[in-house]
C-alpha cells in the first residue's frame, strides 16, 4: 500500500494519470448494447456490443479516482466494432475530455486498433448470430435489407469519414461475395480494442504519438526492445509535466517525444490543431460559430470522426480567452446520451454522425436556438437573428493572412494531411533561404514527392504491409524502393533541421499556427475590454459576505460600460455582457481582492496592464477601428525556442524487476501486462521525491486558495447557485444511467429553467422600472433600448428552451409555435362545432376610458391570426417570437399561455412526464413570474416591426350636450405617430368611428381634425378622438374640448390634437394594471377653456407656477436630447403636450393680458403678436426703425416674416393655433430670445396688458430668455403636422 501512494504521490505533477486498455471481456463473452439503440434487422457484424475497461494502471489517483464507467464510454463510444479480413481495418486515433463537478478537466487519448479474435466461444457466439439473422431475413431479400439498414446506421464503430471515402468499394464488394455474413470456417474474425492514456493536460500530440509507438511495437515482426511495461511504467510514473515555460523531452517505444508547456503570462496550453479547424469549416463559419458560443446559445457539433468533434469543440473554447465556457461541455455525446440533447440548457455537444444518414433524418428536440455544425460537409446552420461580431470583415482578413502564411485556405473545406510537405515561415530571413534551399533539395526535409509520400505512409500506415517488409527482410528479398524510401526519411531525421524529424517540424508548425491563430482571437478581446475595470463594482468588504449577497448585487455597471462602447459594437456586446461566462469573469475579478488570481484572469489582465503602458488605446479608446494583433512574431518564437532547445529530458524506459516468461510477445497480439509492477511507481525516484515536495507545496498552497479560505460549502453552495445550472451538469454523468438519475437530471433541469426565469423576470422588471423611475425624476436610468431588446431577445429563448423540454415528437423548428398550432387546430373545430364564435379569454368590459370604442376580444387565437398573416415573416422561430413579443405588449404574456396549457389533453399528448410544462407548482410559478411583466410597458413588438401593415380604428367623440353630434361639413383626419402618418383621410358623413389600415405608426403622437366648412351646420364641438391599434390593442386617446369653426371659439377649421395613451381601468382586469406614468396629454378641455375665458373660469396660476412650469417644459426638452436617439419619443409631446412649452408660454404671456371685455369679443394672445407686428411695420416704414441697432432690426424683419407666413398659410388654424406654430418655429430656428424684447419694446403691450403682468417685468423677461437660451444646444426638429403648409 504505503508503494501505491508514493506512486500516487506524484500524480498532481505526473504527465500521466492512468494507461487503460479496454475491449472484449472473453469471460462474460457478446453482450449486446442496447442502449446504442441498435436494431437487430442489421447484420450481426454490424451491431454494437459491450466494451469492458479490460485493465487499467494505477488502480486510483487520490485527487482524480477512475470512473470506469465514464472511460470505457468515451474509449469506445459505440461499443465494440468487429470486422473479417475483408474490411478495412485501419487504426484509428481520437481524444476525449472528461469534466468534473467542479469544472476542472481530465483528457483521454486513445488509439483503437482491430485484434484478431482468438477465443472459439466468440468465434461460434457470432456465427450462431449470422444464422439467426440469415433465417429471420431470407436469403432473397438478404442484399436489399442489409444494404438499407448498413446505410441508415451503419455502427462501423470508428470508420472514420476518410476511412470511407478511401476504401467503399473493396468492403462492400468482398461483403456480397460472401454473402454479406461471416463464416467461422472461412473468415477470420477482428475485434476492435482501445488504448488510452488519461492525462491532466491536453498533451495530445505527445500522446498520440507514444500510442502509435505502442501499437508499432506490437505488430512489428521483432520484439519491442524492452518489454511493453517498462514503456508504460515509464510514461506514468517517470515523466513528469514540463514546467510552466520549459519544454521536456521523454522516449517512446522507437523515437524520443517532444512536448512544451506555455509560460505563466503566456495564453494557456491548447495543443488541439487549430489550422486543422480552420481547415474543416472555412474563416467565415468558424467566426460565427465562435460568435454563437460566446453568446452561449446551444451548439451541436456533427462528424463520423470522433476526433474531428473533439478538435473542433476544444478549438473553439481555446479561442474563448479570457473567457470559459460555463455550460455542459460533451465533445462526444455517447451513443447511450441522446436524451440528453433535450437539455433546455445551453451545450457545447458533438454528435457522431452515421456514415450515410443525412443531416434531414436528425431529430433534434429543440432548434430555435441551436447553432448546427456540419463539419464533413463544412457547413453552418445558425439560430435566427443573431448579432455579428464587432469588425467581423477586418478580423476575418487578419486570420486569413495568418492562415495564408502557413499554406491554409481560409474557405477551408479538406483539411490537410498531416504530411510533411509543408514547409514553416520562420523567423529570421537567413533562416528562410535555407528552408528554400532545402525546399530545392528533394530528398531532405521529408519533402518527398507525392507518390512517394503516399507509399510511405500507406507503408507506416499499415500492419500487413509492415509484416510483408519483416518477412521479405527474413528471407532476404530486398524491397528496394521501400527501404530507399525509408533512408531518405530517416536521413532527414538525422541530417535535417537540427536533427528534427518530419513529425516533429509538422508539430512545430502545428504549435505556431496555434498560437499566432490564438493571439489573433486574444487581441480582439483585449482591445474590447480594455477598460472593463473601471465598470467592476466592488461592493462588499470581504469574500464571505459578497457571496453570501452575490444574487442581490450588481457586479458590473453595465449602461455605462455599453455608453463607454463604438456603436456598431452594441449589438454583440450588450447580449455578451448578460452570458453567464461574462457574469464568471467578472465574479473571478471580484474576487481576486481575497484570493490568488484566476489563471486565465492574470493572463488577461496583464495584457491589458501591458496596452495600457504602451498607450496603445489612448487615440482609438472609443473608436471602431480595428486593430491588428501586434505580438504573433514574439509568440511564435516563445514556442520555437522552447521546441528547438529541449530543457529537460525525463528517465529512459528501463527493464523492470518482472517475473520471466509472463507476457511473451505474440505479434499482432497486445499483451498482458503484469499488473504488480504496474500498479505503483517508484518510492526513490530522485524526480518525484524532489518535485513532489515542491509541487505539494504548490497544490497545497493552490488548493488552500481555491478553498481553505472559505467555509467549503458555502463556496460550493455560492458556485451551484452563481452558474443557473450549478457546475453538476456541466457534463452528464457518465457511468450510472438508471431511469432514476435520468429523472434526477430532468429535475434539476426544471428547477434551473424556473430558476433563471426567476432571474430574466427580475432583471427585465429592476431595468425597467429604473428607467422609469427616472423619468418620474429618480436616480440614474441604467437601461437603454438595445439592453432592453437584448433582454426580451433572451426571455424568447427560455421559452423556447422550456417549450422544447421533454417534447414527445419534435415538430418544426420551435417548440412553442408548433404547440400554438396544436390548439390553433382543436380551437377551430370546436368553434365550427358550436358554430358561434366562443372567445377563448374572458370579455373586455367597455370601461370610460374606451368611451365609444368597441371593446377588443382578448384571443390567442386572434394573436395568432395577425402573426400569420404577417408576410415579413418567414419562419415558425420568427412568428413565436413576434407573439411573445406582441402579447408582452398587450400585457397578456402570462394569461395567453395559462391559457394555452389549461388544454391539458393536449399537453400531455405533446409532453413527457418529465416535462416541465407537467410540472404543475413549477408552471404555476413560472407563469406567476411572468405576470409580473405586466408592471411595466413595453412596445417590444410595435418597435420591432416597424414596416408591417396595421389596421387602426378611429372614433370622434363630440360633446353632446353643447353641439349637435354631426356636422354637415366634410370632417377629414390625419393620425401620425413616431414612425411616419396615415395621410388626410376624409371621414364619412354622419359617421363618427372609420377603421383605416396603414404602415406601422410606432407609438401615436398626434392627430391633426378638421372640416370644410360647407353646409348649414359647419359648427363641431370636438371632446376628443379615439384611436386605437388593433394589433396591440393600445388605445390612444386625443383630447380636444374645443370648437372647430369659423366664428366660435378662436375660429379654427382644423386643430393638431397630441396623443395619450389611454390607461385600462382597474376594475377592467387587474392583472394587467400598468404601473408605467401615463404620456404627456395634449392640453385639455379644462385648460383651454380656462386660457381663452381666465376671468369666467376663476382659475390663475400665480407667476411663480407660471415661471415654474416653464422651466419644467424646457428642463423636459434637454432631457429628451440626453436620452440615447433611439428613446426619446416624441418631441411634439414636450412642446405641445399639457405640460410643454407651448402651453407654459402661453401662461406666461395670459398673465395679466385685459382679454375679456365687456359686450366685446374675447381677445387672443395672438391679436397682441399681429398688433405689435404691424405697429413694428409701420414704424419700420415711417423710418423709425432705422436708427435702431442692426441686430435688432434684424430680429423686427424676422418676427414679422414669420407671423405674416403664418397668416398666409392655406391651413384654418385659429388663433391659438397660430400662436403654437410661432412658438414651435421660433424654438427650431432659435428666435424666440429674440423677439421677446421686441414685443416688451412694443407700445401695444400698455395698452393690451395691466401693469402688473409678467410681460411687462423686465427682470423676469431677462429670466425667460436666458431659460430660452438653453434650448439652442439642442437640434429641434417639427413634426410635419405642425408646420404644414409654411412657406418660409
Amino acid at each position: 500500500m504505503s508503494g501505491s501512494t508514493a506512486g500516487s504521490g506524484a500524480a498532481p505533477c505526473r504527465f500521466a494519470h492512468y494507461f487503460v486498455i479496454c475491449g472484449i471481456d472473453t469471460e462474460t463473452g457478446l453482450e449486446p448494447d442496447e442502449l446504442s439503440g441498435e436494431n437487430f434487422e442489421q447484420s450481426p457484424l454490424k451491431r454494437t456490443f459491450k466494451s469492458k475497461v479490460l485493465a487499467h494502471f494505477p488502480e486510483t489517483v487520490e485527487w482524480n479516482p477512475f470512473d470506469q464507467d465514464a472511460v470505457n464510454m468515451l474509449c469506445m463510444p459505440k461499443g465494440l466494432s468487429f470486422r473479417t479480413q475483408a474490411e478495412s481495418r485501419a487504426p484509428q486515433f481520437h481524444s476525449f475530455i472528461i469534466t468534473r463537478e467542479d469544472g476542472s478537466r481530465t483528457y483521454g487519448f486513445v488509439h483503437t486498433f482491430y485484434e484478431e479474435v482468438t477465443s472459439p466461444q466468440i468465434c461460434s457466439a457470432m456465427q450462431t448470430l449470422y444464422q439467426m439473422h440469415n433465417a429471420a431475413n431470407p436469403p432473397s431479400s438478404t442484399t436489399t435489407s442489409s444494404s438499407s439498414s448498413s446505410s441508415s446506421s451503419s455502427m462501423d464503430s470508428l470508420a472514420s469519414s476518410m476511412d470511407e471515402a478511401d476504401s467503399p468499394s473493396s468492403a462492400s464488394s468482398s461483403r456480397a461475395a460472401s454473402g454479406g455474413g461471416y463464416d467461422a470456417s472461412r473468415d477470420t474474425l477482428y475485434v476492435s480494442k482501445a488504448l488510452c492514456l488519461i492525462t491532466p493536460m491536453p498533451f495530445m500530440h505527445a500522446c498520440r504519438r507514444f500510442l502509435s509507438q505502442l501499437h508499432r511495437a506490437v505488430t512489428a515482426s521483432a520484439a519491442p526492445p524492452l518489454p511493453l511495461e517498462s514503456y508504460v511504467y515509464n510514461v506514468l510514473y517517470e515523466v513528469p509535466q514540463p514546467p510552466p515555460g520549459r519544454s521536456l523531452k521523454f522516449h517512446g517505444v522507437y523515437e524520443p517525444i517532444a512536448c512544451q508547456r506555455p509560460g505563466p503570462l503566456e495564453l494557456p496550453l491548447a495543443d488541439f490543431p487549430l489550422g486543422e479547424t480552420f481547415c474543416l469549416l472555412g474563416a467565415e463559419n468558424l467566426v460565427q460559430l465562435f460568435t454563437c458560443t460566446l453568446l452561449e446559445m446551444q451548439i451541436l457539433l456533427y462528424s463520423q470522426d470522433y476526433q474531428r468533434l473533439m478538435t473542433v469543440a476544444e478549438g473553439i473554447t481555446t479561442l474563448l480567452f479570457p473567457f470559459q465556457w460555463q455550460h455542459v461541455y460533451v465533445p462526444i455525446l455517447p451513443a447511450s446520451l441522446l436524451h440528453f440533447l433535450d437539455a433546455p440548457v445551453p451545450y457545447l455537444m458533438g454528435l457522431q454522425s452515421k456514415e450515410g444518414t443525412d443531416r434531414s433524418k436528425l431529430e433534434l428536440p429543440q432548434e430555435a436556438n441551436l447553432c448546427f455544425v456540419d463539419i464533413d460537409n463544412h457547413c453552418i446552420e445558425l439560430p435566427e437573428d443573431f448579432p455579428q461580431f464587432p469588425n467581423k470583415p477586418e478580423f476575418i482578413q487578419e486570420l486569413t493572412e495568418v492562415l495564408r502564411r502557413y499554406g491554409l485556405s481560409p474557405q477551408g473545406g479538406a483539411p490537410r494531411r498531416p504530411s510533411s510537405t509543408t514547409t514553416t515561415p520562420t523567423s529570421t530571413p537567413g533562416r528562410e533561404r535555407k528552408v528554400l534551399r532545402e525546399l530545392e533539395d528533394d530528398g531532405r526535409n521529408g519533402n518527398l514527392g507525392g507518390e512517394d509520400l503516399a507509399v510511405l505512409e500507406l507503408l507506416q500506415g499499415n500492419a500487413t504491409l509492415e509484416r510483408l517488409q519483416a518477412l521479405t527482410k527474413r528471407t532476404g528479398v530486398t524491397v528496394a524502393r521501400v527501404d530507399a524510401l525509408r533512408a531518405g526519411v530517416k536521413g532527414q531525421g538525422s541530417e535535417g533541421q537540427g536533427g528534427r524529424t518530419a513529425v516533429e517540424d509538422e508539430e512545430l508548425r502545428n504549435a505556431k499556427l496555434n498560437v499566432q491563430l490564438r493571439e489573433v482571437f486574444a487581441g480582439r478581446f483585449t482591445t474590447m475590454f480594455a477598460d472593463y475595470e473601471a465598470f467592476v463594482i466592488q461592493s462588499a468588504t470581504d469574500l464571505e459576505s459578497w457571496l453570501t449577497n452575490r444574487e442581490q448585487m450588481h457586479n458590473f455597471d453595465k449602461a455605462s460600460f455599453l455608453s463607454d462602447q463604438p456603436e456598431p459594437y452594441l449589438p454583440f456586446l450588450s447580449h455578451f455582457i448578460e452570458t453567464q461566462m461574462f457574469a464568471t469573469f467578472i465574479d473571478n475579478k471580484i474576487m481576486s481582492q481575497w484570493e490568488e488570481k484566476e489563471p486565465l484572469l492574470r493572463v488577461f489582465d496583464s495584457r491589458v496592464e501591458k496596452a495600457r503602458l504602451y498607450n496603445v488605446r489612448a487615440p482609438h479608446l472609443r473608436s471602431s477601428n480595428y486593430q491588428r494583433c501586434s505580438i504573433l512574431k514574439e509568440s511564435a518564437q516563445a514556442i520555437e525556442q522552447r521546441l528547438m532547445k529541449i530543457d529537460h529530458t525525463a528517465i529512459h524506459p528501463h527493464l523492470l524487476d518482472m517475473k520471466i516468461g509472463q507476457g511473451k510477445y505474440e505479434q499482432g497480439f497486445f499483451p498482458k501486462l503484469q499488473a504488480d509492477v504496474l500498479a505503483a511507481g517508484p518510492t526513490n525516484n530522485k524526480w518525484s521525491n524532489r518535485t513532489a515536495t515542491t509541487q505539494r507545496r504548490k497544490d497545497h498552497y493552490r488548493q488552500k486558495a481555491e478553498h481553505l479560505t472559505l467555509d467549503n460549502d458555502l463556496k460550493e453552495k455560492y458556485m451551484q447557485e452563481a452558474r443557473s445550472l450549478g457546475k453538476n451538469l456541466r457534463q452528464p454523468k457518465l457511468s450510472d444511467l438508471s431511469p432514476a438519475v435520468i429523472a434526477q437530471t430532468n429535475w434539476k433541469f426544471v428547477e434551473g429553467l424556473l430558476k433563471e426565469c426567476r432571474m430574466k423576470t427580475k432583471r427585465m422588471l429592476v431595468a425597467k422600472m429604473g428607467r422609469e423611475a427616472v423619468e418620474l425624476g429618480h436616480g440614474e436610468a441604467n437601461i437603454t433600448g438595445l439592453e432592453e431588446n437584448t433582454l426580451i431577445a433572451s426571455l424568447c429563448d427560455l421559452l423556447e428552451r422550456i417549450w422544447s423540454h421533454g417534447l414527445q415528437v419534435k415538430q418544426g423548428k420551435s417548440a412553442l409555435w408548433s404547440h400554438l398550432l396544436h390548439y390553433q387546430a382543436r380551437e377551430e373545430k370546436l368553434e365550427q362545432q358550436v358554430e358561434s364564435p366562443v372567445s377563448s379569454g374572458p370579455e373586455r368590459r367597455k370601461s370610460e376610458s374606451s368611451i365609444g370604442m368597441p371593446s377588443l376580444r382578448v384571443s390567442v387565437l386572434q394573436d395568432m391570426r395577425h402573426i400569420q398573416s404577417m408576410g415579413e415573416i418567414k419562419t415558425e422561430v420568427g412568428r413565436a417570437r413576434a407573439w411573445i413579443r406582441l402579447s408582452l405588449e398587450k400585457k397578456l404574456l402570462s394569461q395567453h399561455l395559462k391559457q394555452l396549457l389549461s388544454r391539458q389533453a393536449l399537453t400531455k399528448k405533446l409532453y413527457k412526464r418529465y416535462a416541465f410544462l407537467r410540472c404543475e407548482e413549477e408552471k404555476e410559478q413560472f407563469l406567476f413570474h411572468l405576470l409580473s411583466l405586466n408592471a411595466v410597458d413595453y412596445y417590444c413588438f410595435t418597435s420591432v416591426f416597424t414596416t408591417i401593415m396595421i389596421p387602426y380604428r378611429a372614433v370622434i367623440i363630440p360633446i353632446k350636450k353643447l353641439s349637435n353630434a354631426m356636422t354637415t361639413s366634410n370632417p377629414w383626419v390625419c393620425v401620425s405617430g413616431e414612425l411616419g402618418d396615415s395621410g388626410v383621410m376624409q371621414i364619412p358623413k354622419n359617421v363618427l368611428e372609420m377603421t383605416f389600415d396603414c404602415q406601422n405608426l410606432g407609438k401615436l403622437t398626434t392627430a391633426q381634425i378638421g372640416h370644410d366648412n360647407s353646409g348649414l351646420l359647419a359648427k363641431w364641438l370636438v371632446d376628443c378622438v379615439m384611436v386605437r391599434n388593433e394589433i396591440t390593442g393600445h388605445t390612444y386617446k386625443f383630447p380636444c374640448g374645443r370648437w372647430l369653426g369659423k366664428g366660435v371659439d378662436d375660429g379654427s377649421l382644423e386643430r393638431v390634437l397630441i396623443g395619450e395613451l389611454a390607461v385600462p381601468n382597474a376594475d377592467e382586469d387587474a392583472g394587467r394594471g400598468c404601473g408605467t406614468p401615463p404620456l404627456q396629454r395634449s392640453p385639455s378641455q379644462a385648460r383651454r377653456i380656462s386660457i381663452t375665458s381666465m376671468a369666467s373660469r376663476g382659475y390663475k396660476p400665480t407667476s411663480a407656477q407660471i415661471q415654474e412650469a416653464i422651466g419644467e417644459a424646457v428642463n423636459n426638452i434637454i432631457k429628451h436630447f440626453h436620452k440615447p436617439e433611439k428613446e426619446r419619443g416624441s418631441l411634439t409631446i414636450l412642446l405641445c403636450g399639457e405640460s410643454g412649452l407651448v402651453g407654459a408660454l402661453e401662461q406666461f404671456f395670459h398673465n395679466g393680458f385685459k382679454s375679456a371685455r365687456l359686450f366685446q369679443k374675447t381677445v387672443f394672445v395672438w391679436d397682441f403678436v399681429e398688433k405689435a407686428v404691424a405697429y413694428m411695420e409701420s414704424a419700420d416704414q415711417m423710418g423709425d426703425l432705422q436708427e435702431t441697432v442692426e441686430p435688432l432690426g434684424m430680429n423686427c424683419q424676422s418676427l414679422c416674416r414669420y407671423v405674416n407666413a403664418i397668416n398666409s398659410t392655406p391651413r384654418n388654424i385659429g388663433k391659438d393655433g397660430k400662436f403654437q406654430m410661432l412658438v414651435c418655429l421660433g424654438a427650431r430656428d432659435r428666435l424666440l430670445p429674440q423677439w421677446l424684447p421686441l414685443m416688451v419694446e412694443c407700445p401695444v403691450i400698455l395698452r393690451m396688458y395691466e401693469d402688473t403682468a409678467l410681460l411687462r417685468d423686465r427682470t423676469t423677461v431677462n429670466a425667460l430668455i436666458d431659460v430660452l437660451e438653453t434650448l439652442h444646444d439642442f437640434p429641434i426638429t417639427l413634426e410635419t403636422s405642425i408646420v404644414k403648409g409654411i412657406e418660409l
